[in-house]
C-alpha cells in the first residue's frame, strides 16, 4: 500500500495543511490502517517535491491530533486513531460548553456558535 498524496500549489491551503487533512482523512477512512508505517520526513518531502521542514509540520501537526505515533528510530505510524479523536473532540465540545455558559450564552447561542465554527471550518476545505 502506498501513500498518494496530492499537493496542488495554486490551492488556498498552505502545502503542509494539504498534507495533513489527506493523511488524517485516510487514517480516519481506513485507507491507511492503524499500524501503517509512513516513509520518513525526508521521504515523503521528496517524493512530493516540498520542502522537509513543511512534511515535518505536517507530521506535528498529525501527531499533536493523535493521528500518528513516532516511535523513535522505528519510524512513524497510524495511530489507532478513532478512540483519541473521538475523546480530544469531546474534551474540547465539554470545555467550549463550559465556557460559553460561563460567558452567559444560552443552549441556543451556544449551539449556534458551534455551528457557525465548525461550518466555517469545513468550508475552508
Amino acid at each position: 500500500m502506498s501513500l498518494k498524496i496530492h499537493v496542488d500549489g495554486t490551492a488556498p491551503e498552505a502545502p503542509f495543511e494539504q498534507v495533513r487533512a489527506q493523511i488524517a482523512q485516510a487514517a480516519l477512512s481506513g485507507v491507511l490502517p492503524a499500524g501503517h508505517k509512513l516513509p520518513t520526513v525526508r521521504g515523503l518531502a521528496e517524493q512530493l517535491r516540498l520542502a522537509a521542514n513543511t512534511v515535518a509540520k505536517a507530521y506535528r501537526a498529525l501527531e499533536a491530533d493523535g493521528v500518528i505515533e513516532t516511535r523513535g528510530r522505528n519510524g512513524t505510524f497510524v495511530a489507532a486513531a478513532g478512540d483519541a479523536a473521538a475523546k480530544e473532540a469531546a474534551a474540547a465540545a465539554q470545555a467550549f460548553a463550559q465556557r460559553a455558559r460561563r460567558l452567559g450564552l444560552d443552549e441556543a447561542e451556544a449551539l449556534r456558535t458551534a455551528q457557525d465554527a465548525v461550518r466555517a471550518a469545513y468550508e475552508r476545505r
